[in-house]
């Protein structure tokens, strides 16, 4: 494990990849693509033994690695490490840091839960960054991805600005520090206005905390109430529900909450007359069933996909069963609309955790083998309905594929409640490269050979966006379609509002 303790500056390193000049394409060994969990808590009793909480009730957002930081009103402290949230804050050190909170009016604490994605994991990389600049001390976590972090960089390297990580979230940091952002009446707004694309972002400063969400509204964050006082930012609810807050509401899209002994106050750094661009993921896999994701249950949201997708793809079977645990919400909307029995044919092991966020092909498949186990007695001889969320890599899927089929399975049916995810995310989610994406390029008769089964259908993107209670134009279904909000190829560094795509900037 290791560990940030008081930590008052960033350990400058540098890579030699960054040497070169002017970058003409996207180092993919440099970009992080982080779909994380991040929360914040002020002026509660305990902040960071509740922050600890609600990043244990997010640890499925990100089983990499984690972080605390935490401020007693004057000075901040941190701690990070590879591992999962209980690993990374033992009871010792938890207790430690929940007594350098101090006051409980004048103090809060931050933390960070952070996902495996392609390529290297690297301590580095851990959050929240904590470091010094010429502003004080700030503490930052950071859900989403940047898509002009690689020249936002390279900028500042030019200029002769060292840098630690590899994570997209630092330049933030050197955005803040800026001259041209300090000299502004609100360095933090003019340094958001030059970030272009997702950005779920939590700051502790020694005397508050701000949250921050990018104009499109990508990723979630809500703001709650803590039932002694004080309040709580997070990426889902269920982390607010963990600790007996109440929701207030979402963070909106270009806005600013700062939280401090004065309370809740709230600004604007972009307007909003571009419509949003929620990730529609977040309701097909990646979001806790108990959550409220952009004002709406993910659970409730999963069940209507599945019966969306019995409509769409019907099929004489004689059960519906899910791949846990995820499919299991789609699965049973699935089989209550279909008039078809719901059985568990699939048993999940616990302990280990979700295959889709390892890092590599093969800690992905040695991963399914050991969380999901067929129950040969109940799938021998029977016409199944398997029901998933999602296909990716297709590789994993393939193998359990072919373990229902070794158990004895008559035929496969294997139904997805989402379209086939044909193009790379760069907002967020790692779906790998276009050629890794099992659909992309292949007709889905061709993924069906792949995979095995007797037949394979994906809800249609209509019937998917039917499902959602917002107006479909207001989500980011670019993996699907191809059709990106922001062209991932055409970056800017300059500040985003002098930039054509991003009008909404004032």
């Amino acid at each position: 494990m290791s560990r940030r303790v008081q930590l008052h500056v960033l350990t400058p390193t540098r890579t030699a990849a960054r040497q070169a000049g002017p970058v003409a394409h996207r180092d993919t060994s440099y970009e992080k693509k982080e779909k994380c969990g991040v929360v914040g808590v002020w002026g509660a009793d305990h902040a960071a033994r509740l922050t600890y909480l609600a990043m244990y009730a997010q640890q499925h957002r990100g089983q990499e690695s984690a972080g605390l930081a935490v401020s007693d009103g004057s000075i901040l402290r941190g701690v990070t490490g590879m591992g999962l949230v209980p690993e990374i804050l033992d009871p010792a050190t938890l207790a430690e840091f929940d007594n350098a909170c101090g006051d409980s009016r004048i103090g809060g604490a931050i933390g960070h839960n952070r996902y495996a994605t392609a390529g290297g994991s690297l301590a580095c990389n851990a959050q929240p960054l904590l470091t010094a600049y010429v502003g004080g001390q700030v503490a930052l976590a950071h859900n989403g991805n940047l898509i002009n972090a690689e020249l936002l960089r390279h900028h500042f390297e030019q200029a002769g600005h060292l840098f630690q990580t590899t994570s997209d979230t630092e330049v933030i940091i050197h955005l803040l520090a800026s001259p041209l952002q300090q000299k502004s009446p609100d360095p933090l707004a003019a340094a958001l206005r030059h970030l272009q694309g997702a950005f779920s972002l939590v700051f502790l400063f020694p005397d508050r905390i701000e949250a921050a969400r990018d104009p499109w509204g990508w990723r979630p964050l809500v703001l709650g109430m803590l039932p002694g006082g004080g309040h709580i930012v997070a990426s889902e609810t269920v982390a607010l529900d963990v600790v007996g807050a109440t929701l207030i509401r979402e963070i909106e899209p270009g806005e600013i909450v700062t939280i401090s002994a004065r309370g809740v106050e709230s600004r604007r750094f972009a307007g909003v007359e571009v419509p949003a661009a929620h990730c529609v993921f977040e309701h097909v896999y990646f979001a806790n069933p108990a959550s409220n994701v952009f004002g709406q249950n993910v659970q409730a949201a999963r069940e209507a996909l599945g019966a969306r997708l019995a409509k769409e793809a019907p099929v004489a079977a004689d059960f519906v069963m899910p791949m846990p645990d995820s499919g299991r919400s789609a699965a049973a909307g699935y089989a209550q609309a279909s008039g078809l029995a719901y059985r568990e044919g699939i048993v999940p092991n616990r302990y280990v955790g979700r295959t889709f966020i390892k890092p590599t092909q093969t800690e992905r498949i040695a991963a399914v083998r050991l969380k999901l186990n067929v129950i040969a007695d109940i799938v021998r001889g029977k016409r199944v309905v398997v029901v998933d969320d999602s296909i990716v890599r297709g590789t994993t899927t393939k193998a359990k594929m072919d373990q229902i089929r070794q158990a004895g399975a008559k035929e496969i049916h294997l139904r997805i409640s989402c379209p086939p995810i044909r193009h790379p995310c760069y907002f967020g989610v790692d779906f790998a490269t276009r050629d890794q994406l099992i659909a992309h390029g292949k007709s889905i008769e061709d993924v069906r050979k792949f995979l095995g089964v007797d037949s394979l259908h994906y809800l249609s993107l209509e019937g998917m966006l039917a499902c959602m209670n917002r107006p479909a134009k207001s989500y980011c279904t670019a993996c699907y379609t191809g059709d990106y909000r922001l062209d991932p190829e055409k970056p800017v560094i300059g500040e985003v509002m002098e930039n054509e795509q991003l009008k909404m900037f004032g």
